[in-house]
């Protein structure tokens, strides 16, 4: 049931639908003993953090789509609230809706840092690059206050242990002192997600996410810091913002990233239904273009899961952004592949009482 507009105003879900493993269904219902005031003019749906102390951070996957192994994921939900978010879906495993509730009932993983530090001592720990920000983003504004990704930067920085951030916060700006740190010795990239130049198209489909311009800022202060950045070019979404393609890598290498990437959108699960209705409500010209290419590239779905395929897509409109990127990316020097991190540093720091190695 969609909610009224002045209460999800600077959200991008229309919607609060109760999560897929759920018995019963909630939404909201005037029964009348509200003194005369509707549901629909409730106050503003705010955003409310609550407190999880994880007795594991480190998360590992086998899937061969993805460059990495392992990932850290401090915060769950995120307050950026990108229409588009494939991270939506892990809502429903908190009992909580993948709409609203995913951009507003946020979940905070405190002592996340002595987790990690914890996992990293362990005799049977191999190490390999951590990636940070693949679920949730690392620097949405909660992370002000709670300092929980830093705490866990300088856990990384103290064990020499590779690491890559993928994130759209300018808090990443914040922790320039570690990161600068880590780069000197090559054990740290950062991915900068720049989705279109259009601030307006921004401000609807991200709502809470810094503007385009200032996502240029942030990658100029990294490199100018000489931290690598990548910039991705993700989601492109066909028919939206697409054309924007060359436009997105040539401001991005213009402010100092050193490589790129692209992916196509992606809509499992409950952000299909969630996306189309954004769709209808902000670009009703356009939706049944957009699904339609949406459709061509996943054998006639909005999306389809199968590995290999799901983060291009596949048919003729893939083929032709993906020769896009190619051409745009060798143009601009941004097709070279980046540097693989150090591993051979790792090493856990001692503790107070440790035993001191003896130099024979």
């Amino acid at each position: 049931m969609p909610i009224a507009p002045q209460r999800r105003r600077g959200r991008a879900a229309a919607s609060n639908d109760t999560g897929r493993f759920e018995r019963f269904e909630r939404m909201p219902f005037d029964d009348g003993w509200q003194d005369g005031q509707t549901v629909a003019e409730e106050a503003r749906i705010v955003t409310e953090v609550r407190l999880e102390r994880p007795k594991s951070l480190i998360t590992y996957n086998r899937s061969p789509d993805l460059p990495f192994d392992r990932s850290i994921n401090p915060y769950r939900g995120c307050e950026h609230g990108c229409i588009y978010c494939f991270a939506r879906p892990s809502h429903a495993y908190l009992g909580l809706s993948p709409g609203l509730d995913f951009e507003t009932r946020l979940i905070a993983r405190t002592g996340a840092a002595e987790v990690l530090s914890r996992e990293l001592r362990r005799k049977s720990y191999q190490v390999a690059t951590m990636a940070l920000g693949t679920n949730t983003d690392p620097y949405q504004p909660i992370e002000r206050d709670l300092e929980i990704v830093r705490n866990c930067l300088k856990v990384l920085r103290d064990f020499n242990h590779p690491l890559a951030i993928v994130t759209k916060g300018t808090l990443v700006e914040r922790d320039i002192d570690i990161l600068q740190d880590m780069a000197a010795k090559g054990l740290v990239r950062v991915g900068i997600s720049l989705t279109t130049l259009d601030a307006d198209l921004s401000r609807r489909m991200e709502p809470r996410v810094p503007s385009p311009k200032r996502r240029l800022q942030i990658i100029e202060r990294l490199s100018a810091a000489g931290i690598p950045v990548r910039l991705m070019a993700s989601p492109m979404v066909p028919g939206l913002s697409d054309p924007e393609l060359e436009a997105i890598l040539t401001a991005g290498q213009a402010a100092g990233a050193r490589s790129a990437s692209w992916i196509m959108l992606r809509l499992p699960r409950e952000v299909s239904p969630l996306f189309q209705a954004w769709l209808a409500e902000h670009y009703p010209d356009r939706a049944g273009r957009v699904m339609a290419r949406l459709r061509e590239m996943h054998g006639g779905q909005a999306y389809s899961a199968e590995w290999g395929k799901r983060m291009r897509g596949e048919g003729h409109y893939a083929q032709i952004l993906s020769h896009r990127f190619k051409l745009a990316a060798r143009r601009l020097g941004l097709d070279q592949p980046q540097p693989a991190l150090r591993c051979d540093l790792f090493a856990p720091p001692p503790r107070p009482g440790d035993q001191m190695a003896l130099d024979l």
